[in-house]
């Protein structure tokens, strides 16, 4: 499919999580319909990249639905020049999506994201990705065991995980900075619910359940461990 073609399709989609009201704000509605979701998708699978599904990447891993996406994306409340940890880049199509939020081109305020991914031929795939749809220069990928976070590059302002966890790993809460927002899905292994985390500047930790969801499992040493 021609470029125009796909990005027709990305318009119509983007509206339509509009009038569902899933998409509210204009700088997710601005970020999903600049990332190119194609680029993040295998060949095979590119004539369903602005279907409303989730679609598989390979190693039993997919890539989220657009809906899903643009949900966590609202719940983190994002601002430029923030500093975010993902935990499972899987394609790299969520962190394309923050990156387009927190660290547009030309900003002065220049954020940047770090995303984890635990199976490295996935992680070299999303980096090249990342690279052709132009977002390499704000987004750092790293292998390695997500539930453990990157504190390396601690505290973040925000942390998405895109994996389930049975629980909210205690790495994850020490590296969010006071004030800052995680959203995170959590429960068994094949129905979790959407958990947002807020940071009080004391340290204290105030959580509330948004929507069900099915996500793989965060496989780690503070997730499954086993898959």
């Amino acid at each position: 499919m021609e470029r125009g073609g796909y990005e027709a399709l990305r318009t119509r989609l983007v509206e339509r999580l509009v009038k569902e009201g899933i998409i509210n704000s204009e700088k997710v509605r601005r970020a999903m319909l600049r990332v190119p979701r194609e680029v993040f998708v295998p060949p095979s699978h590119r004539r369903y990249a602005y279907e409303d599904t989730p679609l598989p990447i390979g190693f039993g891993q997919t890539i989220s639905a657009p809906h899903m996406v643009a949900l966590m994306t609202e719940a983190l409340r994002l601002e430029e020049g923030q500093k975010v940890l993902e935990i499972g880049t899987g394609s790299g199509y969520q962190a394309a999506v923050i990156a387009e939020i927190v660290a547009p081109e030309g900003s002065e305020k220049r954020g940047h994201v770090y995303t984890i991914e635990r199976i490295p031929e996935l992680a070299e795939r999303a980096r090249r990705s990342l690279e052709e749809a132009g977002y390499s220069d704000r987004v750092t990928v790293i292998v390695g065991d997500g539930s453990l976070g990157y504190p390396d590059a601690a505290p973040y302002d925000r942390i998405i995980v895109t994996a389930a966890a049975p629980e909210i790993p205690a790495p994850l809460l020490d590296q969010l900075a006071p004030g800052g927002i995680m959203v995170i899905p959590v429960g068994g292994r094949f129905f979790q619910r959407l958990l947002i985390v807020h940071k009080s500047r004391d340290g204290s930790i105030h959580t509330k359940e948004g929507t069900p969801c099915v996500f793989v499992p965060l496989v780690g040493k503070y997730g499954w461990r086993h898959f």
